[in-house]
């Protein structure tokens, strides 16, 4: 696997493994966990810190020992991001219309209009430019909510609109607004390093400590895909999109590591201590048990 920030391999751990099992995490499991892929004790314990002050994560105290869990906030994020992941959208029915997204944002709001960027981004728009973005998918309601939560809302107008003249090639069009050819790129290079793995997990059994480190770098290479993919209908995709192939090849993958994967993480987290009721629960911070 590829370096990376240690909070990125938090936020997969979370994600993949821990996002549907309730409860707090010790984080001396977490340190197990995490030890497969070069973070240090000391490492581990800095950066979930550091998460909880950023109200990604937030730490219950019992004694000595800490225990992790995901805010509110964190966990909306990987339920996100999972939806994405397992159910892209490219499947969902296109009525040849588009949303035009114009915004005017002052330089002063500069990091409020770059929030905005990434979001549209991440719904799969593609920048015109000049403050004009476009996307096939119907996401108005999610652009309303993203203004609104920025605080733009009344800098950020939405449109629907249809290609003129009409039979128009849509291709043209995708070609300005989305580099399609750097992301196919991407999708093969991750179709040629995985089909060893599948072929050789039909193969013979994998034991449930490397299948869990296999589905470790399996999803975090993949969930990089839903940053960059604008999941366009099938009849805006080029002939030669790597992006359904790679899609089957992480299911079928994934689906043959999920069960020793997860025997693992059960084997690690049943080592640990089990926290104390909590007297209170807060979104962020440190909250004392009984």
């Amino acid at each position: 696997m590829s370096p990376t920030r240690p909070q990125d391999l938090v936020f997969t751990l979370f994600g993949e493994y821990l996002l549907h099992r309730r409860g707090p995490v010790w984080v001396g499991s977490l340190i197990s966990l995490l030890e497969a892929f070069d973070l240090s004790e000391g490492a581990v314990r800095t950066v979930l810190s550091r998460m909880a002050r950023k109200e990604w994560l937030f730490t219950t105290r019992q004694g000595r020992l800490s225990f992790y869990d995901l805010t509110p906030r964190g966990r909306r994020l990987l339920e996100e991001g999972a939806e994405r992941i397992h159910h892209p959208p490219w499947d969902r029915p296109w009525n040849g219309r588009w949303l035009l997204v114009a915004y005017s944002i002052p330089e002063r709001r500069r990091a409020d209009r770059d929030r905005l960027r990434d979001r549209l981004a991440w719904l799969g728009f593609g920048s015109l430019g000049n403050g004009l973005w476009i996307s096939p998918h119907d996401v108005e309601e999610e652009v309303s909510a993203v203004a609104d939560a920025l605080g733009i809302g009344h800098q950020v107008q939405v449109f629907r609109a249809d290609r003129l003249p009409e039979g128009g090639d849509p291709a043209d069009l995708v070609t300005r607004c989305w580099d399609l050819a750097s992301i196919n790129a991407r999708y093969e290079t991750f179709i040629s390093r995985w089909v060893p793995a599948h072929q050789r997990c039909r193969a013979e059994a994998v034991s449930p400590r490397e299948s869990y480190a296999l589905r470790f770098r399996l999803i975090h290479e993949y969930r990089e895909f839903p940053l960059l993919d604008p999941y366009l209908p099938r009849e805006l995709q080029p002939r030669d999109w790597g992006g359904e192939c790679a899609s089957h090849l992480f299911k079928t993958l994934h689906d043959l590591l999920v069960g020793p994967a997860d025997a693992h993480v059960d084997t690690v987290l049943a080592d640990a201590p089990t926290p104390a009721p909590l007297r209170a629960r807060r979104a962020t911070g440190a909250v004392e048990t009984s």
